[in-house]
């Protein structure tokens, strides 16, 4: 007959017991397979072990690499077959450190438990699986959604070479409004980018520019051989002619595309290598995704107006706006000029570029892809794109350059061709001799003149929230610094 245990030692021996099997799981949860090793099967925990062990030193690895050589990180978030990889075994990671968190709990004799700690050891090991397994599985969600969004986004396209030692890229912000036939550009601007350094210069061209070339041999100076000369035939308007016009752009997808790339080559005299086109009127989503934008309002901005009632107003002040409020920021015309609006629009992107930190973007990673894949179209390659990533970044901490070809520089009725590509030339040059380190001097000068243009003691003067008029010019439109502008 076994002798009697004594309460006390009951008492103890169940805490023994208790401590075991809680030991057991957090040991599970800080090293995956020591649990097995000390007290389960010890071929599962040192598979376990070893696997857990290979991640570590790859993970290291990765990091390391990725320090001295930033673009190789750019490379791993933008492969679409190392993403998929990195998907896969986040999910098998995840699976199988919660079934190693189920074996721990077996090894821990949870019948042996008394009932309130074998109650508490299922919660505490639920909630370990769960919120292991959880953000594991999350992770591989994110990665998914990274995947999928750049097989989405970036899956046509040709890879070409930089022109000159830069990649001329075509920024189009599209108005699909419900009177409008098919996506008509509202917004042009050419990105023209140091290869090297990704010192950006913004060229900026009016939407309503008439009577300009285009390129030797193109399809569009086959049909106008002395240049885009008809009435009503603006810039903006080669979308909608090449949309009525298909069949004489078979070569390309796009053929609405392709003749504003046509047009804004022959006036530039740049060779755009690649475009993105937003839909401005979904650009509001991009906005509320990386929540919001803060914006230097100079004027009160009108909500509404052209040809409709104006229903509210941007108040002036420094201050973060929402998505709606941008869009009108950026396309308002009541009491402004379209070159004042051209303008707005650069502040705007120089905004987004100086907020959209890599921290901005990991942790609202899901909400910007979503929201990017329903408003931008592109022919950048996916193979392409940790470089332009690795570009961004760099240009994230220079100034940006902007020259627009608008009046009084330019007659956006009869333009001066050969003086427009003469300051692409010269502002090109401009950006080189920077890279130089040469003319320091002489940009400080511009700087303090785009900060005081037209300033008397309340500040410079301004004409529907930007600094400047049309008489005399917009700084926004014009500055070595188009930070200092805006």
């Amino acid at each position: 007959m076994p002798p009697a245990s004594s309460p006390g030692l009951d008492d103890r021996l169940a805490r023994v017991r208790f401590r075991r099997a809680l030991a057991l799981l957090l040991m599970t949860l800080l090293i995956p397979g020591s649990a097995q090793l000390v007290a389960g099967s010890k071929r599962v925990g040192r598979v376990a072990l070893r696997i857990w062990l290979g991640l570590i030193g790859a993970t290291v690895a990765v990091l390391l690499l990725g320090f001295i050589w930033h673009g190789f990180v750019f490379w791993m978030v933008s492969n679409t077959a190392v993403l998929g990889l990195v998907r896969l075994v986040l999910m098998a990671l995840a699976i199988g450190w919660a079934l190693l968190f189920v074996d721990a709990w077996r090894i821990g004799q949870p019948l042996e438990l008394r009932q309130k700690q074998r109650l508490g050891m299922v919660g505490i090991n639920g909630v370990l699986c769960l919120s292991v397994a959880g953000t594991l599985l999350f992770a591989s969600h994110v990665v998914g959604v990274q995947r999928d969004f750049i097989t989405a986004m970036f899956a046509g396209g040709v890879v070409t070479d930089a022109d000159q030692g830069r990649y001329n890229v075509l920024l189009l912000g599209g108005d699909s409004g419900a009177d409008r036939w098919g996506m008509r550009p509202d917004s042009i601007t050419v990105a023209s980018i140091d290869e090297d350094s990704g010192h950006t210069v913004l060229f900026g061209l009016p939407r309503n520019m008439t009577n300009f070339p285009f390129p030797e041999g193109s399809v569009m100076d086959a049909q106008f051989p002395d240049g885009f000369r008809c009435e009503g035939c603006y810039l903006n308007g080669l979308s909608t002619w090449a949309a009525d016009n298909a069949g004489l752009f078979k070569k390309y997808d796009d053929p609405s595309t392709e003749a504003t790339i046509e047009g804004v080559e022959g006036i530039t005299g740049l060779e755009i290598n690649y475009y993105a086109m937003v839909n401005l009127e979904g650009f509001r989503g991009l906005v509320d995704a990386v929540g919001g934008v803060q914006l230097n309002v100079r004027d009160r901005i009108p909500i509404g107006g052209g040809g409709g009632p104006v229903t509210d107003y941007i108040e002036p002040g420094r201050q973060r706006l929402d998505g709606y409020q941008t869009l009108w920021f950026a396309r308002s015309r009541e009491s402004a000029d379209d070159y004042s609006r051209m303008a707005r629009q650069k502040c705007v992107m120089q905004a987004m570029l100086d907020q959209l930190s890599p921290q901005v973007v990991v942790t609202k990673f899901e909400k910007i892809a979503k929201a990017s894949k329903d408003i931008i179209s592109t022919n950048l390659p996916a193979s392409e794109l940790d470089r332009f990533m690795e570009l961004a970044v760099r240009a994230k901490s220079q100034p940006v350059a902007t020259v627009s070809f608008v009046p009084p520089l330019i007659n956006t009725a009869d333009p001066d061709v050969p003086l427009i590509q003469a300051r692409v030339q010269a502002a090109i040059d401009r950006s080189a001799a920077r890279e130089n380190g040469e003319g320091e001097a002489r940009r400080a000068t511009q700087r303090k003149k785009a900060d005081s243009a037209g300033g008397g003691a309340s500040g410079p003067a301004t004409t529907g929230g930007s600094i400047g008029s049309m008489s005399k010019g917009y700084a926004a439109n014009d500055a070595a610094n188009l930070s200092s502008a805006c």
